[in-house]
């Protein structure tokens, strides 16, 4: 910014880090900085409140008999500030099959131990999905297919995640619903017709195959390229 200097110059002094520290701070800058060293980061030495908010999952599996309920309380920093964030604090997987207790109580625990040493935590969800049972995966009512329990556990903690807000969701706007809702309706005309089988909502073609981003066997081939009617991935960019 340029400013016309219209007095006599009497002396100059260059602006340094040295300077600076020596420089007294406006009231509006001790305020600004005082409320910025109070801002409270989530790291271990934060101490747990008698009371934390929490959400409850429902998670029911072919190859379980019964539901396991992942339940995941959060704490709430900075309360009633503009710098309030809420943030993963512990986790709790409960359920009547006890076979893999073991495995459950320690996968908990870890996964608690990583939400309260702060930073960014986000990451577990991508290795949690990436885990693979070696006797295979299922499919979820929809197509959605889940490579393993431990999988379907980070897929919880995903949608948590993006509730919260760590996580940005990648859901579609309504000019792209629009558009694959228009082109499903298309290939249920040409596919369903011959069977006369007509797609529930969130079902996909029989034909679909899985989408390699979304795990949703929603694929199919759509204008001479293969896309997804679930996320809207297509191979043509």
């Amino acid at each position: 910014m340029v400013k016309k200097i219209e007095s006599k110059i009497t002396g100059f002094k260059v602006k340094t880090e040295e300077v600076e520290a020596m420089r007294v701070a406006t009231p509006e800058e001790s305020e600004a900085h005082m409320q910025k060293a109070e801002v409270v980061r989530m790291h271990e030495s934060v101490q747990r409140p008698d009371m934390l908010v929490g959400s409850t999952y429902k998670v029911k599996t072919p190859v379980t008999e019964h539901a396991m309920y992942i339940t995941i309380n959060d704490i709430i920093l900075n309360e009633d500030t503009e710098h309030e964030q809420r943030r993963p604090f512990e986790v709790f997987i409960n359920s009547k099959n006890m076979d893999n207790f073991q495995w459950v109580v320690a996968l908990t625990r870890l996964i608690s131990a990583v939400f309260r040493k702060g930073g960014d935590t986000t990451f577990m969800v991508e290795e949690l999905k990436a885990v693979f049972d070696p006797k295979g995966g299922y499919f979820k009512p929809g197509g959605i297919f889940m490579p393993s329990i431990v999988a379907e556990i980070g897929h919880c903690i995903e949608r948590h995640m993006q509730m919260i807000g760590m996580i940005k969701s990648d859901n579609l706007d309504d000019h792209q619903k629009e558009f694959l809702a228009k082109k499903r309706a298309e290939i249920e005309a040409a596919q369903g017709a011959s069977d006369g089988k007509k797609l529930d909502k969130g079902e996909f073609p029989d034909s679909a195959t899985v989408c390699s981003k979304c795990s949703t066997k929603a694929v199919v081939l759509m204008d001479g390229c293969m896309t997804c009617l679930n996320c809207g991935d297509s191979k043509c960019g």
